[in-house]
């Protein structure tokens, strides 16, 4: 490839042979919309030559574009304030735009009205916010409908319900699946609350939060124009130098998609849990078959989905930890451990993004019951004896319970022994009807 950076970034990559993993793209996208805007807004003010301020402008939304995503070698384990990329980025931009009028200088035209203090965590925070809002959240509403039409589909399947992983009273399949459902609609609302301050960016305040060397109108320009092709809620900060000195709208939106990680394991595992058998588990639904579960035990199918749900969202988990170790990093006017921040949180919505979509088209949508599992349980979870409390007892009910335990004898077949009459058998053991709760 033909090299369009220089000096700044090479001795970037020299410093940092770290990872050899690049700043996400989506930053480097944003900040070469960025840079754009901030060219368009400097020569709306007089304060960068209009055909210079057209070539850099061009020249950034090329990079925005993806046009040359091989430009930027920086490792994304660098200074803490994202000086080496945002330079990567000063510098690839010049020589682009040279390209159309000669002259154009990294520092004095690219980065004019700006430093790394403020355009690196901008770009960190508006790339968050894109991808949540355009690929995230989709997805999620996508797994939330996929669930919710399984709920209606299973709405009069009965099933033993289960606390502590022991028999507790019926419920249906169908009450299981809204819950499921009701999971992703509020995890997809808290991830949405985040938004607006996700979208609080501390450009103009340049090196420490008092916007040296920047026009007073210069940010609410770049704003303004970046809002209007995007559609995104981009604003400027409650405080400047709240903006600066910390990251905190990164914490709050990476505690959000470690709640919903946590709700997407909670839920693959349930599944998982119910597909177990076929013979010699729950066997209460079927899972999709998507490919051999063994190289050995022919056969064998795993829920393969499920697990994957489950490791990404421990990734997740894990990457919310260092975000927040990063966050408690603000020190005095610079929070320096962006890049960290940076490269996790964006890992985590794209990880999230894809699994969801994943978990909705290849697990969920195709996720059949096993008539024959659930009734099993639904007949044979003793947690049923509770409906009979009304009309015999909790202590007659409990004595029910031991001796249908111990002798392996059906709760109906132990109460009529014990002298409990057809009628209240048939009126409190209504399986469907104990699954929508009241009394009798």
């Amino acid at each position: 490839m033909a090299k369009l950076w220089g000096g700044e970034t090479d001795k970037a990559v020299d410093n940092f042979p770290i990872s050899g993993e690049p700043v996400p793209a989506p930053v480097i996208h944003w900040l070469g919309r960025i840079k754009a805007g901030a060219a368009r807004a400097n020569g709306e003010l007089g304060l960068l030559q209009a055909g210079i301020a057209t070539a850099v402008a061009e020249a950034g939304m090329a990079v925005a574009r993806g046009e040359f995503d091989d430009q930027f070698p920086v490792d994304v384990f660098q200074t803490g304030s994202g000086t080496s990329t945002n330079m990567n980025t000063n510098e690839v931009i010049a020589n682009v735009a040279s390209r159309e009028i000669e002259g154009v200088h990294a520092n004095d035209h690219v980065n004019m009205g700006q430093s790394s203090n403020d355009v690196f965590p901008s770009a960190v925070h508006l790339a968050a916010l894109d991808e949540i809002t355009h690929k995230l959240l989709p997805a999620l509403a996508a797994l939330e409908k996929a669930f919710s039409a399984k709920a209606e589909e299973f709405k009069d399947l009965v099933k033993a319900g289960r606390t502590h992983l022991m028999d507790a009273v019926p419920v249906t399949l169908g009450q299981e699946f809204g819950g499921y459902a009701a999971q992703i609609r509020l995890g997809r609302a808290r991830i949405s609350d985040t938004l607006p301050r996700l979208g609080m960016i501390p450009l103009g305040g340049t090196a420490t939060g008092t916007g040296l060397n920047t026009h007073e109108k210069f940010a609410e320009m770049v704003r303004a124009i970046m809002s209007s092709e995007t559609g995104l809620p981009i604003s400027g900060p409650a405080n400047p130098f709240e903006a600066q000195a910390n990251r905190d709208g990164l914490v709050e939106a990476s505690a959000a998609l470690k709640m919903l990680a946590v709700s997407l394991i909670k839920i693959a595992n349930d599944l998982a849990w119910m597909g177990s058998g076929p013979r010699c588990g729950l066997g209460e639904i079927f899972l999709p078959e998507l490919q051999k579960g063994s190289s050995i035990m022919p056969g064998k199918v795993n829920p393969v989905i499920p697990e994957v749900v489950m490791q990404v969202g421990a990734q997740v988990i894990g990457n919310d930890t260092a975000i927040t170790i990063g966050g408690t990093q603000g020190n005095f006017e610079l929070n320096v451990r962006i890049p960290l921040m940076a490269r996790n949180l964006l890992q985590s919505i794209s990880l999230l993004t894809n699994t969801v979509r994943v978990f909705s088209e290849k697990c969920v949508e195709g996720i059949t019951p096993n008539f024959e599992g659930l009734n099993k349980h639904a007949e044979g979870t003793l947690a049923a004896a509770t409906a009979l409390n009304p009309y015999i007892g909790y202590d007659l009910a409990a004595e029910i319970v031991k001796d249908a335990t111990k002798t392996g004898r059906s709760l109906r077949e132990v109460a009529r022994e014990k002298g409990v009459d057809e009628t209240t058998l048939e009126k409190a053991l209504d399986l469907k009807k104990i699954a929508q709760g009241g009394l009798i």
